[in-house]
C-alpha cells in the first residue's frame, strides 16, 4: 500500500476536515521518527496517516479501531499496520509492543494538544510555536480539556522519550505540513 491509496481510504471514509488534519499531523510525527530511527518512513507514515480512518464510521472507543481493522485488511493494507492501528485503541486488547506501536500512540493525542495551542495564538503559525507556549497552556485544564495529558504523558514515558523533547520533535514534524493544517501563519482566524 502507498501513501496515495492510504489517503484515498481516508477520503472515502472521513469528510471532517479537521480529522483529516489530525491524521496528516500524526503521520508527518510518525515520518519524523522513523527517520530518526532508522525505519520505514512509509510504513511509519501510512500507518500515522490511516490510524483514524474509521472514527466517523464507528466514533465509539468500544468500536474504533477494532470494527476498521477489517476494512483495512479488504484494501490490502498490511498487518503490521492494522495491528498498530489496533494497538493505538484503548479498548482493543492489542497491546502496544513495537516501537513503532508506542510511536503511533505517542503522537496521537500530542498533536490535537499542538494544534489547540497553535491556534490560539495571534500567529495562528506552528513556525513560532515552541514546547514552552504547549507547556504553559498544559497546566490548564480547561483548556483543550479533550485532550488527557495523563494519556500524553504515558505515551511519552511508554516511548521512553521526555515529554518536551517530544513535543519540540512532534512540533518540527507538523511544521513540514503547516500549510495542509492550516497553521502556517496565513490562514485568518
Amino acid at each position: 500500500m502507498d501513501r496515495q491509496q492510504a489517503f484515498d481510504i481516508v477520503k472515502e471514509f472521513i469528510k471532517s476536515e479537521n480529522l483529516i488534519h489530525h491524521m496528516i499531523a500524526v503521520e508527518a510525527a510518525m515520518r519524523f521518527y522513523a527517520a530518526k530511527f532508522g525505519e520505514d518512513v512509509e510504513t511509519w507514515g501510512i500507518t500515522g496517516l490511516l490510524h483514524d480512518f474509521d472514527w466517523e464510521i464507528h466514533p465509539t472507543l468500544d468500536e474504533h479501531p477494532v470494527l476498521g481493522a477489517p476494512i483495512l485488511r479488504q484494501r490490502g493494507c498490511p498487518e503490521e499496520i492494522v495491528r498498530a492501528i489496533l494497538s493505538h485503541g484503548v479498548n482493543t486488547g492489542v497491546e502496544r509492543k513495537t516501537l513503532m506501536e508506542k510511536a503511533l500512540y505517542a503522537c496521537d493525542e500530542i498533536t490535537g494538544l499542538i494544534t489547540a495551542v497553535a491556534l490560539v495564538r495571534p500567529s495562528r503559525s506552528l513556525h513560532d510555536l515552541t514546547s514552552s507556549s504547549v507547556r504553559k497552556k498544559w497546566k490548564d485544564k480547561a483548556f483543550a480539556a479533550g485532550a488527557n495529558r495523563d494519556e500524553i504523558a504515558q505515551a511519552a514515558q511508554d516511548f521512553n522519550i521526555d515529554l518536551w523533547e517530544h513535543t519540540d520533535n512532534v512540533i518540527l514534524a507538523m511544521r513540514q505540513v503547516a500549510p495542509q493544517l492550516g497553521l502556517d501563519g496565513m490562514s485568518t482566524p
